[in-house]
């Protein structure tokens, strides 16, 4: 089979627009795209591999009732946070949850069995390059500069860490995502600015993690795929924005940045230490022109950047997952 037959597999929720935006430039190319997300399996896609001693990987097929995909004939997989797998509501506990298990385990680790696929991102290189204490210290071994951070549930620690800083603070979640309040509400737990003179016994409830706040010109969110790396410039008009723009998309003025020949390099080396290929970088730029590495979401949003700025985002991921080698 010509590289141009073998299918590219999408694996995302539904109602994603960056999975939109891929398939759309892939479906310009002609490349044969099957696209599901894996809440749909076991119920409505169906997935049998076989392998054998002297077979190079895994071969079979994935069926979600409209399209079948051969696993040997892969070309690439676009792992775009897919929900897990949904199990029948007649399959009651305990072995519900060990059926989800399963099934998770099975479509994904069938899929990263296939030999030179390449991924955006391989979920298991996801999961470790995800780890925000870790990404400091890799950033700053890869060459980029990074605030001065402390993580501690010990006040006194808290306090020390404020006079040595001697300046303004902010806190940050250690692990992203949002907090369930209740029926379908869930509430995003932003970057805020601390008083060190409010720092008490609280602290010690869970662990806390704490940075110096970083003047900032304007921010940037890089997106990096496939060995090119696209700024965009986000400029806020607000506080609340200034602390986390997620939190007032209302007072912020979207346009392009140059990414400096020695951020892309340091970049290029904090991607090939975690082993992926993609990552959605936020950096601060000081009024000096400093860039201050904050993190990096390697399955982080990227569509509003294009839909704002124009760059073509999306066309970088077509291209990779089209002609790259892993």
């Amino acid at each position: 089979m010509t590289d141009a037959a073998r299918p590219v597999l999408v694996v995302a929720e539904q109602l994603d627009a960056a999975a939109d935006m891929v398939v759309d430039q892939l479906n310009q190319r002609g490349v044969p795209v099957m696209r599901f997300d894996v809440a749909e399996f076991p119920q409505q896609v169906t997935l049998t591999g076989s392998h054998r001693p002297q077979d190079p990987g895994w071969s079979g097929t994935i069926d979600d009732g409209r399209r079948t995909a051969r696993l040997e004939e892969v070309r690439a997989v676009y792992w775009r946070r897919p929900a897990r797998p949904r199990i029948a509501d007649t399959v009651p506990e305990p072995y519900a949850t060990w059926a989800q298990n399963q099934a998770d385990a099975a479509i994904l680790n069938v899929l990263a069995a296939l030999p030179g696929v390449p991924w955006i991102n391989n979920p298991h290189a996801d999961r470790i390059a995800a780890h925000k204490p870790q990404q400091l210290v890799a950033a700053a071994r890869c060459g980029m500069s990074v605030p001065r951070s402390i993580i501690t549930n010990d006040p006194d620690a808290a306090r020390a860490f404020a006079k040595d800083v001697d300046g303004p603070l902010i806190c940050k979640p250690v692990l992203g995502g949002r907090l369930d309040v209740g029926g379908e509400r869930k509430l995003m737990v932003a970057t805020h600015r601390v008083d060190p003179a409010d720092f008490d016994d609280s602290i010690r409830t869970s662990a806390h993690y704490f940075q110096e706040d970083i003047p900032k010109a304007f921010e940037v969110r890089l997106i990096a795929v496939g060995g090119r790396v696209f700024g965009g410039k986000l400029t806020t008009t607000s506080e609340a924005a200034g602390t986390d723009w997620r939190t007032d998309y209302d007072h912020i003025e979207y346009d392009t940045v140059d990414v400096p020949g020695c951020v892309e390099a340091s970049v290029g080396r904090f991607l090939a230490h975690y082993r992926i290929v993609f990552g959605a970088f936020d950096f601060a730029v000081t009024p000096t022109g400093q860039w201050v590495f904050f993190e990096n979401n390697p399955a982080g949003t990227w569509g509003w950047v294009e839909n704002r700025t124009g760059l073509p985002i999306a066309a970088a991921h077509a291209a990779y997952l089209m002609g790259a080698t892993a």
